[in-house]
């Protein structure tokens, strides 16, 4: 588990999007594969609201990252102090908005999502995301140079 503030502005979100990246890599999740796409794509919708919608001057949101190998499932939370919960707005036919889709795009990548209170003020926006073994571990191949030693994870 991963947990992080960071401070409520685009570069924060940005900044969390490339560590959560990072991070996935680190756990097995492979850099540009589709698992690792889609988890860092919903961490940075769900970290550009925190910053643009749920922004309250002088206060950060925070970022939860888990990966459980055992079930396949990421978990992103992001918390901010705003008390408004966010409402997906659906598009109407003919007009295309400069923004407001984005958590329709969580709806349609996320396994599931969903909005909780948190302790405090604010809420937790949260989004899970089904891994199949074999995006985050790939083959198990053998290195040269340590024989016998799967190359599925990060070598340490």
């Amino acid at each position: 588990m991963f947990v992080q503030r960071f401070s409520a502005t685009r570069r924060g979100a940005r900044l969390a999007r490339r560590l959560s990246t990072l991070l996935l890599d680190l756990w097995g999740v492979p850099y540009g594969g589709p698992a690792s796409d889609t988890v860092t794509l919903l961490v940075g919708e769900l970290a550009s609201n925190a910053a643009l919608h749920g922004r309250v001057p002088g206060r950060d949101f925070e970022l939860r990252l888990q990966y459980d190998g055992a079930t396949g499932v990421v978990r992103v939370e992001v918390s901010d102090t705003h008390p408004e919960r966010p409402n997906p707005t659906e598009p109407e036919e003919g007009w295309v908005p400069e923004g407001g889709r984005g958590l329709l795009l969580v709806e349609a990548l996320a396994s599931r999502w969903g909005v909780d209170d948190r302790q405090g003020p604010g809420k937790t926006v949260w989004a899970e995301c089904a891994v199949h073994r074999e995006e985050a571990c790939g083959p198990e191949l053998e290195s040269e140079s340590t024989p016998g030693r799967p190359l599925n994870g990060p070598l340490r």
